[in-house]
């Protein structure tokens, strides 16, 4: 899976990250606790460097395929997403590691690419399930995905270290392909 397409619409323009355009997102990444309920370093250059590394790394090997977020309407770089835990055999997948800047936040930017991907997922890569996971705490995601139709299959419970130390409760949601089909017919 190491191709990556290209995913916009009128709001959005998702595109592969590379080694070459990651700068744009550090101002963005630059902001304290951005990504407070994630595992992962991103507020330095240095650590949004590796951060970008590791996602290419994934992608190499088939599990990922990362995305740098353009806002259209504001003109601006806005964040990263991902594909991620992509399991071929199964047909799953996961959309995650995402985060955008806070004056993209709450401007429906984030449904804007989460439906670009979730319709890609299911009818261009014919995947069958997509998984969302999402710290407990973090209740603005965890309403933003059952709104797009996901059911809450359960919760992890202290199973990720966030920088902090802190180990978080994990949210497990998914939506089936059938549930996206008919959520989409309406």
């Amino acid at each position: 899976m190491d191709f990556a397409p290209t995913l916009e619409n009128e709001f959005v323009r998702l595109s592969p990250i590379a080694m070459h355009n990651y700068h744009e997102l550090i101002p963005i990444a630059a902001q304290k606790k951005l990504v407070q309920f994630s595992p992962s370093d991103i507020e330095t250059p240095q650590s949004l460097k590796n951060y970008v590394r590791i996602a290419l790394d994934q992608k190499s090997n088939g599990t990922s395929i990362p995305f740098i977020i353009y806002d259209k309407k504001k003109q601006q770089y806005a964040g990263s997403t991902r594909y991620m835990n992509i399991h071929v055999k199964y047909k799953t997948l996961e959309i995650g590691s995402t985060w955008i800047g806070r004056a993209f936040q709450g401007t429906g930017l984030n449904g804007h690419m989460k439906f670009l991907m979730l319709d890609y997922a299911f009818e261009e890569m014919g995947f069958e399930k997509v998984e969302f996971r999402i710290d407990e705490r973090n209740i603005a995601s965890r309403k933003a995905v059952e709104k797009l139709g996901c059911t809450l299959e359960g919760i992890l419970r202290k199973n990720v270290y966030l920088l902090d130390g802190f180990k978080r409760n994990t949210c497990c949601y998914g939506l089936l392909k059938k549930e996206w089909k008919a959520k989409n017919a309406q």
